[in-house]
C-alpha cells in the first residue's frame, strides 16, 4: 500500500478511535461521583491514556517501501 494512501487510512482511522474514546470517558465521567479530586485523576489518566492505543497505528502509518 503506497505511504500516502496509509497516512490516509490511518488519519480516518485515528479520527474514528478518537471520537469513541472522546464518547466513552465522557461515558465513564458522568458515572463518577461528585469529587473534583476523583474527575481530576480520572480525566489526567483518560487525556494521557488515548497516546498507547495509537502509537501502533502511528507506526504502521510511517512504515515505508
Amino acid at each position: 500500500m503506497p505511504r500516502r494512501l496509509r497516512s490516509f487510512v490511518g488519519s480516518v482511522l485515528i479520527l474514528i478511535f478518537l471520537a469513541g474514546y472522546v464518547w466513552a470517558a465522557t461515558a465513564i465521567a458522568d458515572r463518577l461521583p461528585n469529587d473534583m479530586r476523583i474527575k481530576l485523576v480520572f480525566f489526567a489518566l483518560a487525556g494521557v491514556g488515548w497516546g498507547l492505543p495509537i502509537l501502533p497505528l502511528m507506526t504502521w502509518m510511517e512504515r515505508g517501501r
